[in-house]
């Protein structure tokens, strides 16, 4: 009986979501489903049950799936209205990244509706939060955002190596949830922090690796020094002047570059050939994941290479992918990965597929395919091919999602 009495009341909590998330009026909605306003204010309040028709007519109307509005379980806490708090109007892309947080809302709420079908939420280790003092300089603001660095590296038994899949190591060591998304060319990403979904982050998935990842380290040191205001990051704004932001933008390339660590790598270089070149600048580069422009300013911060260094090489129209080629580097950043969403999102959909808690059309919705590439996907998950039968050739290892490791082994008598 009280699932009766709530259930008009979440499917109408979801529509008011949806509408206000498309951008549709109270009007225009009634005008496309033909009915008064107070008729349609009664369904947004729960008082009136929406048909069947009505919620597949509103939901081709908002862009949404009709699962998404039916769905069981309480409505999560939309990130929608706190990005939107941070979007503006004027800005020419305000369409595309309208669309866009409408995506991580969407990403969100399947992560937490598979997390809740399996009964298996992501571990958090969230480190407090910093308070920035305010009488910080410019030069104190920098050691203040090394120490953090290295303070958050010990704490994640970082140590000062390179970190080859940074989104991994944040979602399954931190427990933040990270997508990539088509986001404009001039926006960086994107981050909000919620009850139900906790702190998410979208990240643009049309940029290089390197951007994707310094990107990705930028909002997390906003994890860390404002992790409850919302923010959209606009590459025209990069050079923003507030405490929080330089703060920001000093704890990345501390996080992704430490000190000890490029140093060492340094003098080890000038000891072996007694010079530091524009080809070591590469390889270190490389090594540590970042572009050649973010290791350069780095070395000139830490006055390893002389100011002005980025500033030549721009000059003399260095082409690093040139250099990258006639080097033979091997891009150590391509560890990341290159999906919308993580890892842990895609095995989680597989394994409720494979315990029959989705269909295969609602995995496909999960997965963001269609339903072919679904089982091939499928098949990659339960599928090894990383051994060798009897006459040398590879053979299959099926992995059953199922099997309990807490249990005796049972050995084959050979």
């Amino acid at each position: 009986m009280s699932t009766q009495i709530e259930a008009p009341h979440l499917v109408a909590q979801r529509l008011t979501d949806a509408r206000k998330a498309s951008g549709r009026t109270q009007e225009e909605a009634c005008a496309h489903l033909g009915m008064s306003r107070p008729t349609f204010i009664a369904i947004e309040k729960g008082l009136r049950t929406a048909t069947p028709e009505e919620i597949l007519k509103l939901a081709s109307f908002y862009g949404r799936s009709v699962h998404e509005l039916i769905r069981p379980g309480a409505p999560t806490v939309s990130l929608e209205p706190h990005l939107r708090t941070a979007l503006s109007a004027a800005r020419p892309d305000y369409a595309t990244l309208q669309k866009a947080i409408g995506e991580m809302q969407r990403l969100a709420e399947d992560y937490a509706e598979l997390e809740r079908l399996l009964n298996n939420k992501l571990v958090e280790r969230f480190p407090n939060e910093i308070t920035l003092p305010k009488s910080l300089s410019a030069r104190s603001l920098r050691s203040f955002a090394e120490n953090v660095a290295v303070r958050e590296r010990a704490r994640l038994f970082l140590g000062d190596q390179p970190i080859p899949n940074l989104r991994h190591m944040l979602e399954n060591e931190v427990g933040i949830r990270i997508f990539l998304g088509d986001i404009p060319s001039g926006v960086a990403g994107m981050y909000a922090f919620v009850a139900d979904v906790r702190y998410c982050v979208m990240i643009n998935r049309l940029h290089p690796i390197e951007r994707r990842r310094a990107t990705l380290a930028h909002e997390y040191g906003h994890f860390l020094c404002d992790r409850h205001k919302p923010g959209i990051d606009y590459l025209e704004e990069q050079m923003r002047r507030s405490l929080n932001e330089r703060f920001v933008e000093a704890f990345a390339m501390s996080f992704l570059m430490p000190e000890t660590g490029i140093r060492r790598q340094f003098h080890e270089v000038c000891d072996s050939s007694g010079d530091f070149q524009v080809a070591d600048l590469c390889r270190l580069s490389n090594f540590y994941c970042v572009s050649v422009q973010a290791m350069a300013l780095r070395m000139e911060a830490l006055e390893l290479i002389p100011d002005g260094t980025w500033d030549f090489l721009k000059q003399e129209q260095f082409k690093v992918a040139d250099a990258r080629l006639a080097l033979n580097l091997e891009r150590l950043a391509s560890m990341d990965s290159n999906e919308v969403y993580p890892i842990r999102y895609k095995y989680l959909a597989v394994q409720a597929y494979e315990q029959g808690l989705i269909s295969e059309g609602q995995l496909a919705r999960f997965l963001r395919c269609d339903r072919t590439t679904a089982r091939d996907i499928v098949e990659q998950c339960i599928n090894r091919y990383d051994d060798v039968d009897a006459l040398g050739k590879q053979a299959e290892l099926i992995l059953d999602f199922q099997h309990s490791l807490l249990r005796p082994v049972e050995r084959q008598a050979v």
